[in-house]
């Protein structure tokens, strides 16, 4: 994330740590060229477009913290990035709820022109209740109602990424005197509950059309959409039951709305900390831990209370119940009778959970390959600690194991897209049977694709 602290906070205050520079763009292009010498996928930028203000004395603990404010768009660091690798591919966070989508449309297609069909887009749905006031309501979108504007939201593009220029619509004819052939360029004209978009797009199409889609999510809206229309999506489970249960659910989900189940490539996030002996792998865990910020994570939950305040052997249930407060996202990851102490214990692990490993290549390449093939994910999405050094670490130790076993690439594929680098060459586009594919036959403009969630599309009116 374009800020001094995404998840691990106040890691920006370790020696060597270059995060204070989220602001230079040589950071963002030294990153660039790193994870593009380590052969990396993508890059992954998240983003919020409010602050942490539910936590002690609300927006001012999370400036004192840097608890992801102050945060740049991710957009606008795509082109520089782009410039200084030719092969790596971008992931960029932005929400469907408070922008409309003409205009984000627009900014997509240059970015997947620019590249080549480097990008993908990360469909969120924004949840800070700060986020609502600054776009001039007074509180969140009700969470459900928020995928039946995503819903729409995602059809308007489709209708403008997929459906609004013919392929063959820029002709250059010199000799005619005609650039684009109007004939092959057409209007959209939604008119739906949340959006009115005329059209035609602004831009030509690109090598992809429609970006890479990506998501993470849980609930089940979010879950029946990323089903629909997801292309990677963030998983996750306590065990690796959990976790194959989840990828099993999507996958049949997908396939209700006439998709393959192998259109979808799940990862996860790992923490990953490797040294070349287990000794120094520890070391450097426990250097990392010095600098964490409980009251970061606190923060970042949105929790309602300051753990450190209360007895730490009260249990998180009682506390809760007698300050009438909850615990915000954190609340998921404990039990209720689990004490405070505890909370505290395992807040300042830093989220060392299924998907965490600290040891020498071998070990760390060990758990990868279990995550891969008993969990049954596709891949994993490198959580920074440090940077440069977690990036460098998995570059120099990590990816030689792994390409000695055959688990990793040893060069690009020049030329390809990001989706082709996911599913294969020829697969620049979205599949024929893929949703937004209906709006490649111009006369399906005029009917939209039924909406997701038909028993929620009453709640606009309502």
């Amino acid at each position: 994330m374009a800020c001094v602290g995404h998840i691990v906070h106040g890691m920006w205050r370790a020696p060597g740590n270059n995060r204070h520079r989220f602001g230079e763009l040589s950071y963002w292009t030294e990153v660039a060229q790193l994870a593009e010498e380590g052969l990396f996928d993508a890059i992954f930028l998240a983003d919020v477009v409010g602050t942490y203000d539910r936590f002690g004395d609300g927006t001012a603990a999370a400036l004192r913290q840097g608890v992801q404010i102050p945060n740049l768009d991710p957009l606008m660091l795509v082109p520089a990035m782009a410039a200084v690798t030719r092969n790596l591919g971008f992931g960029v966070t932005f929400s469907t709820t408070y922008e409309p989508p003409f205009a984000f449309a627009r900014r997509m297609s240059t970015l997947d022109l620019l590249t080549g069909g480097r990008v993908g887009w990360n469909i969120v749905t924004s949840y800070l209740r700060s986020a609502a006031r600054n776009f001039g309501l007074d509180d969140e979108v009700p969470h459900d109602e928020r995928y039946v504007i995503a819903d729409e939201y995602i059809d308007v593009l489709y209708k403008l990424w997929e459906g609004s220029w013919d392929g063959d619509a820029v002709v250059a004819d010199r000799a005619r005197d005609i650039h684009t052939d109007p004939d092959r360029v057409r209007t959209i004209d939604h008119h739906g509950a949340y959006f009115r978009v005329a059209g035609p797009h602004l831009v030509q199409p690109t090598a992809q059309r429609t970006p890479v889609l990506f998501q993470a999510t849980g609930s089940p809206a979010g879950l029946e959409y990323a089903a629909r229309h997801a292309e990677v999506v963030f998983i996750g489970g306590q065990t690796t039951e959990d976790v194959r249960r989840n990828i099993a659910a999507t996958r049949r989900r997908a396939q209700a709305h006439g998709r393959r189940p192998d259109d979808i490539r799940f990862i996860v996030q790992a923490g990953i900390i490797t040294a070349t002996t287990d000794a120094q792998a520890q070391a450097k865990l426990r250097d990392y831990r010095h600098f964490y910020s409980v009251e970061g994570a606190l923060i970042h939950a949105q929790s309602e209370i300051d753990l450190r305040r209360y007895d730490p052997n009260d249990t998180i249930e009682s506390v809760l119940a007698r300050e009438g407060a909850r615990f915000g996202n954190m609340g998921r990851r404990f039990h209720p009778g689990q004490t405070v102490g505890s909370a505290l214990e395992q807040i300042a692990r830093f989220d060392e959970g299924r998907y965490f490993v600290a040891g020498t290549p071998g070990r760390v390449a060990d758990a990868i390959e279990s995550w891969l093939d008993v969990d049954g994910i596709d891949g994993i999405n490198l959580r920074q600690y440090h940077s440069f050094d977690t990036a460098r670490d998995f570059i120099n130790l990590i990816v030689p194991e792994l390409q000695r076993r055959g688990r990793y690439r040893t060069a690009y594929t020049d030329g390809e897209t990001l989706r082709e680098r996911l599913f294969g060459a020829g697969r620049a586009h979205l599949p024929s049977y893929h949703a937004a594919a209906r709006y490649r036959d111009p006369a399906a403009l005029a009917t939209p694709t039924p909406p997701l969630f038909p028993d929620l599309s009453s709640i606009k009116a309502s």
